[in-house]
């Protein structure tokens, strides 16, 4: 390959990689209806969000970056720990036009990475990827967004300060009360 194919190939990649990432504020959808978008699981099942929560509560896990997994992992673990009686489900949630294209990897990653009794509690989310994080904010996004969607898909409890022993009481609280 030539130089200049390499210049323009690396020009493209830095575009692609830093320009299609926009931050959005954080902000607190408490209240709102949780946005309309398509997603698929680990077990290629594909799902329309929050439409698949009908008529029961849930608690979304989401995560923005891969470095999110660790604050998700401690959610779990505290959720499990506590016998919290709630469908949890972790959406990575992927912006841009870049991720769209390596999606078959980027699953494929996970589920090397994930248990297969798992894989339908993961919906991956590309094309409302962008939808999502305006609607939560995607500053901090090493922080999971954890959302507890009543039965009608309305959010009830928003939380994305990192995981917290006080945040899973309050989530635990809230949860209680629906």
């Amino acid at each position: 390959m030539n130089l200049k194919i390499k210049i323009i190939i690396l020009i493209l990649s830095a575009f692609v990689v830093f320009g299609c990432s926009t931050k959005y504020p954080n902000k607190n959808p408490e209240g709102s209806k949780f946005p309309s978008i398509s997603g698929e699981t680990l077990e290629y099942i594909a799902t329309r969000l929050p439409d698949i929560f009908a008529d029961k509560e849930v608690v979304l896990l989401l995560g923005y970056v891969q470095n999110s997994q660790f604050d998700i992992d401690r959610w779990l673990i505290g959720l499990d720990m506590t016998q919290t009686d709630v469908g949890v489900y972790e959406l990575p949630t992927i912006q841009g036009m870049f991720p769209k294209f390596f999606k078959t990897q980027i699953n494929n990653g996970m589920r090397k990475g994930i248990p297969k009794e798992l894989w339908k509690g993961v919906i991956t989310i590309y094309d409302g990827g962008e939808l999502v994080q305006q609607f939560t904010g995607n500053v901090n996004p090493n922080n999971a967004r954890v959302i507890l969607l009543d039965k009608n898909g309305i959010v009830r409890h928003f939380y994305d300060r990192g995981f917290s022993v006080a945040a899973l009481k309050e989530l635990r609280e809230k949860l209680e009360s629906l």
